[in-house]
C-alpha cells in the first residue's frame, strides 16, 4: 500500500474504532493510538521523503510517492495522490494537531464518542486534501473536512454557537461554490482529458483570456477559508464558539487549506491572470493582515483576540503568496507551518483557561501567573511566538515574508510590504497588553485561588505544542529546505507563463 494512503486509512480504522468503543476508556485509547500512528507515520514521511528526493537533481523535483487509480473515467477522475515539500509539512503539521487536539479533549463531556467521531472524519479531509493531485478528489476531501465543522461548532460548542454554525457553514460553502465553477472552468478549457494538476499545469493549453475569467473564482473560493478580506467575517465568530480542539484544528490546520489551494490550484494552473488580478487580491490581503491586527485590539474576549489575530496572520500568507518571489512564498509556507503550530498552542491555553475560570473577558480575568503559573507561561510563550520573537517560529516566518517582499524594486509592492510590516507593531500592542491584563494584574475574584493548574494531559498537548513552536524558531532550516524545493518548480513554471517582474 502506497505510504500516502496510510493517511486515510488510518483515520477511517479510528472511526471504526470510535464506533465499537463501548465507554470512554476504549475511545480515548483509540485517539490516542490513532493520533501517535498518524504522528509517527508523518515523521518517517518526512525523512523518507527527504531520502529520496537526494536522489533527484535539484532543479527537477517532482511529486513523489505518486499514485493514481481510474475512479470515474468519464469525467477522468482519479483517485491519485502524491507530495511534495509543502504537502510533506502541511501533513506534518496536521499530524501535531490531531495528535495535541486528543489530549486537549481528554475530559471533554458530553458524547466523547460522538465528538471524536466528527473530530476524525474532519481530520480525514483535511489529509485527504495535501495528499491529492487530483482536483475532483481534492476538492472531495476539501468538503468532507468542512462538513463536520457544523455539527462541532453547533453541538459542542459555546456562546452563539446555533449562529456561528450556520454562519460559518454558509459561508464556505458559497466560496466551495466559486471553487467548483472554477475546477470545471479548467478541466474543460484545458482540455477535458486529465484533472491531475500535474498534468494540466504541463499542458499549459488553458487561454489567457480564459485563466482571467476563472482566477478568481479558485482564488476567492480557497481564500474564504484562508480569511480573506472581506469574507472573513464567519472566522472570529467560528473560533469563538468552536471547542478547544476543534478550534486548534480549525485554526491550526482548516484554514491552511485556503493558502494552499490558492498556491496549488489558482496560481499554479492560472498563471496568465495573476499580472491582472494580483494586485487587486494583493490590496485585498494587504487590509486582512492591518484590519485583522487592529480588530485584535478592541476585543475582550480572548478567543475573539486570537480569532482576529488568525486573520492577520492567515492574511499574511496569501499576502506572501502574492508577491511571487521565491523567498516570500517559502516564507508564506513557514507561516502557515508557524501559525499553525502558535495558534493551536493559543487556542488550547485559552480553552484551559476558560475551563477553569469561566470566563474568557479579558476585564473579569487577572492574577492568572501565580494561580495558573504552568497555563500562564504557556500562554506567554504563544504571544511570544505571536508577537515574533527571535527565538520562535513567528519570527522566522514573518521575516522570511518581509525579505521576500522587499525584493519587489515597484513602489507599489514595497508600499504594501511597509503597510503590512505595521502589523508587527499592533500585534506587540495586543498580545502584551493582555499578558499583562489577566496574569500579572489584581485577582478580581477570590474564588480563582480555588483553581488548579494544568492536569497531565493537559500538560502533554501544551508542552507538545511549545516544543514545536520553540524548534521550528531555533531550528528552521530543515523546513526552509524542504519546502524551497518544492517552491522553485512552481516558481519556475509560473514565471515561464506570467510576465511577473519579480521572477
Amino acid at each position: 500500500m502506497n505510504i500516502l494512503t496510510l493517511f486515510v486509512v488510518i483515520p477511517i480504522l479510528m472511526l471504526a474504532g470510535l464506533w465499537l468503543s463501548k465507554n470512554d476508556n476504549q475511545v480515548r485509547g483509540v485517539m490516542v493510538a490513532g493520533s501517535t500512528c498518524l504522528l509517527g507515520l508523518a515523521i518517517y514521511l518526512v525523512f523518507a521523503f527527504l531520502d529520496l528526493r537526494e536522489t533527484m537533481p535539484a532543479d527537477q523535483y517532482p511529486m513523489l510517492f505518486t499514485y493514481s487509480v481510474p475512479w470515474f473515467e468519464p469525467l477522468n477522475i482519479e483517485y491519485a495522490i502524491g507530495v511534495d515539500g509543502i504537502s510533506v509539512v502541511m501533513i506534518l503539521l496536521s499530524a501535531i494537531i490531531v495528535f495535541t487536539g486528543t489530549f486537549a479533549s481528554w475530559q471533554l463531556e458530553p458524547m466523547k464518542k460522538e465528538y471524536f467521531l466528527w473530530f476524525v472524519l474532519l481530520s480525514t479531509g483535511v489529509f485527504g486534501f495535501f495528499i491529492s493531485v487530483d482536483l475532483f478528489t481534492m476538492f472531495m476531501f476539501y468538503e468532507v473536512a468542512l462538513i463536520p465543522m457544523y455539527l462541532l461548532i453547533g453541538v459542542w460548542g459555546t456562546g452563539a454557537k446555533e449562529y456561528a454554525a450556520m454562519k460559518l457553514t454558509l459561508m464556505l460553502m458559497g466560496g466551495s461554490a466559486l471553487l467548483i465553477i472554477g475546477i470545471l472552468g479548467i478541466y474543460y478549457f484545458s482540455g477535458a482529458t486529465t484533472m491531475n494538476i500535474n498534468e494540466i499545469a504541463a499542458l499549459a493549453n488553458i487561454p489567457e483570456n480564459v485563466q482571467k475569467v476563472f482566477f478568481p473564482f479558485v482564488f476567492i473560493g480557497f481564500g474564504v477559508l484562508g480569511a480573506l478580506f472581506p469574507f472573513h467575517t464567519w472566522s472570529p465568530d467560528g473560533h469563538a464558539s468552536a471547542p478547544t480542539a476543534v478550534s486548534m484544528l480549525h485554526a491550526g490546520v482548516l484554514m491552511k487549506l485556503g493558502g494552499y489551494g490558492c498556491f496549488r490550484i489558482a496560481m499554479y494552473l492560472l498563471p496568465g491572470a495573476l499580472d491582472t488580478w494580483a494586485p487587486v487580491f494583493l490590496v485585498l490581503t494587504t487590509i486582512s493582515v492591518v484590519y485583522g491586527a487592529f480588530s485584535a485590539c478592541v476585543q475582550t474576549d480572548l478567543k475573539y483576540i486570537n480569532a482576529y489575530s488568525s486573520v492577520s496572520h492567515c492574511g499574511m500568507v496569501l499576502f506572501a503568496l502574492l508577491m511571487m518571489t521565491q523567498t516570500a512564498i517559502t516564507g508564506a509556507i513557514l507561516q502557515m507551518l508557524s501559525h499553525g503550530l502558535m495558534t493551536a498552542l493559543f487556542f488550547a491555553v485559552i480553552g484551559m483557561i476558560y475551563h477553569r475560570a469561566g470566563t474568557r473577558d479579558v476585564r473579569y480575568l487577572g492574577g492568572l501567573m501565580k494561580i495558573v503559573p504552568f497555563l500562564s507561561c504557556g500562554y506567554v510563550i504563544a504571544g511570544l511566538a505571536n508577537l515574533g520573537l527571535p527565538g520562535f517560529s513567528g519570527f522566522v516566518a514573518e521575516m522570511t515574508i518581509f525579505v521576500g517582499s522587499f525584493e519587489n524594486a515597484d513602489t507599489f509592492h514595497r508600499a504594501c510590504t511597509i503597510i503590512a510590516c505595521t502589523s508587527i507593531v499592533v500585534t506587540a500592542v495586543y498580545i502584551l497588553r493582555v499578558v499583562g491584563k489577566i496574569l500579572f494584574q489584581q485577582v478580581p475574584n477570590q474564588e480563582f485561588y480555588k483553581l488548579h493548574d494544568a492536569s497531565w494531559d493537559e500538560r502533554v498537548a501544551v508542552i507538545g505544542l511549545i516544543a514545536c513552536v520553540a524548534g521550528l524558531g531555533l531550528f528552521p532550516y530543515w523546513a526552509s529546505h524542504i519546502i524551497t524545493g518544492a517552491v522553485g518548480p512552481v516558481i519556475q513554471h509560473i514565471g515561464s507563463f506570467a510576465n511577473i517582474a519579480a521572477l
